[in-house]
């Protein structure tokens, strides 16, 4: 079977195309050398994302350049569901009508092109066959986003980058510096023995919202959600643990402040207020993946994470909101209120201790 240039490169290569914005641009200038006028052309994936329901890249022949579209999912970042963004900007380009093919399964992906003139019959049965055999190069971009975004949504980036580029065993892990932040609802048991468990579920959202959105605004990770509790990390980069301790001290004032706004909401509803106590230190741990032999969990271990989860334990004693470990403080000169040593439980050495000011609206 003889086969254009296009459908020989979309049965050879295609599927080792690194992603899927390269691989509309490519496939793009594949058919205007095999003579097809195009004007642009976009293609539209589903993912699986917690937020963002399908992804449009849309590709322009006279440039070659490539940009994204986000559709969001129904109560995600946005109101509504663009599911016709590639079809609109095509249109936009140059106002004819769009060939559209769905590629594979029903509901698959969806590549679309736009002319500078009417495709005619055969040009159009080039573009179905170029939909025909890209069903498998886009397969397998379409798993490789799926099983990136699900790793993102329940490891975070960086883990789930780690996780993917290395094999899937507990023996393999590094040992990084971090600042570490770790924080915890307080009343929650009493918050779920005495609210229907919708309204327990919604706190929940509501309070890790304001924690996970602070962490992530600051360049932050979640490591874990721990029951009401969370563990992030700010990684030392370039040697400079001054960029981490400053993101991490913002990240837990920006999640206090949210939390003091929220409350001010759950207070007009009549709803109880909730409060949290967070420790930040900085320190080194083990980064990698442990577990039995065929169940891993890839998180953070050692010294430094025990120290924090302790020293958020005297947030309550102290009367304090966010709690600041004196090997944190060294590396910052953000304002800290000194509170003395204090010994931690579990911990042989006295740990020098300093706390955030306190900000209007603060519960603790």
């Amino acid at each position: 079977m003889q086969l254009s240039p296009t459908l020989a490169w979309l049965v050879d290569a295609a599927s080792a195309s690194p992603s899927a914005d390269r691989l509309l641009a490519d496939l793009g200038a594949h058919l205007l050398a095999d003579g097809v006028p195009l004007a642009a052309g976009s293609l539209t994936l589903e993912v699986p994302h917690p937020l963002i329901a399908e992804r449009t890249w849309l590709w322009r022949a006279e440039n070659g350049r490539v940009i994204e579209a986000l559709g969001f999912a129904p109560g995600g970042l946005a109101p509504d569901l663009p599911t016709d963004a590639g079809r609109r900007w095509l249109r936009d380009i140059a106002g004819g009508e769009v060939h559209e093919d769905i590629v594979g399964r029903p509901g698959g992906p969806l590549l679309g092109w736009i002319g500078p003139r009417q495709f005619t019959a055969d040009e159009i049965e080039q573009l179905r066959q170029a939909a025909r055999f890209g069903a498998t190069p886009l397969a397998v971009l379409a798993a490789r986003a799926t099983l990136r975004a699900t790793l993102e949504a329940y490891l975070g980036k960086r883990s789930a980058e780690r996780v993917l580029a290395a094999p899937l065993r507990r023996d393999l892990g590094e040992t990084i510096q971090a600042a570490l932040l770790y924080a915890d609802l307080r009343g929650f048991t009493t918050l779920s023995e005495t609210s229907p468990p919708a309204d327990v579920i919604a706190a929940l959202d509501a309070w890790f919202d304001r924690i996970a959105g602070a962490v992530h605004a600051f360049g932050g990770e979640v490591l874990k959600f721990i029951g009401d509790g969370v563990l992030a990390i700010f990684p030392v980069v370039e040697a400079s643990p001054r960029r981490a301790c400053d993101a991490a001290l913002r990240a837990a004032s920006a999640a206090e402040a949210g939390m003091a706004y929220l409350n001010a909401e759950r207070g007009a509803q009549g709803l109880p207020l909730l409060a949290f106590g967070a420790a930040l230190h900085l320190g080194e741990m083990l980064w990698g993946n442990i577990g039995a032999a065929n169940r891993l969990d890839f998180t953070a271990i050692g010294p430094a994470v025990n120290l924090a989860s302790r020293l958020e334990g005297l947030c309550k004693p102290l009367g304090r909101t966010v709690l600041v470990s004196g090997a944190l403080a060294a590396e910052t000169d953000m304002p800290l209120i000194a509170l003395g040593l204090h010994k931690l439980r579990g911990i042989a050495s006295p740990c020098e201790v300093l706390a955030l000011p306190e900000i209007q609206g603060r519960t603790s």
